[in-house]
């Protein structure tokens, strides 16, 4: 099984996710972070990612072997994260065959009605809970 985890800017979202997975997921799984840009590709190999890889071509490339794509729900909406979500990344993602676990982080175009308020430290809890049960599921 493999799951990637998208971000930019600076990583900090799923450094969060990748730091709360259970320890069985990391030695049952492929756990791969990928950036818009180098500095959240390398934050996630600080929290514990087994590869990283950067930019555009490397997004669109694996997204198609992910079983998982974990990241904020920016990554499936052009010019997201002030730009660094290009709309082949964000396609890319979208079309993807893998199941998306994404985080319904506010965008300064785009406004997402009808879901709770919760927290971030929530909202990192339910979408841990999801991977895991997801990966238990499949690794039975």
């Amino acid at each position: 099984m493999k799951i990637l985890f998208i971000d930019g800017m600076g990583g900090g979202l799923a450094a969060q996710l990748i730091s709360h997975l259970p320890k069985r997921i990391f030695e049952q799984t492929d756990i791969i972070g990928l950036g818009t840009n180098s500095l959240a590709t390398a934050t996630m190999l600080k929290a514990g990612v087994k590869r990283g890889a950067t930019g555009e071509n490397a997004i669109c490339f694996s997204v198609g072997e992910a079983d998982i794509i974990v990241g904020p729900i920016g990554i499936i909406i052009p010019n997201t994260m002030m730009g660094e979500i290009s709309p082949k990344i964000a396609e890319a993602v979208a079309s993807a065959r893998g199941k998306k676990i994404l985080l319904p982080v506010n965008q300064n175009h785009v406004e997402i009605i009808g879901l709770a308020n919760s927290s971030m430290a929530m909202l990192i809890k339910d979408a841990i809970e999801r991977i895991t049960k997801l990966c238990d599921e499949q690794l039975i």
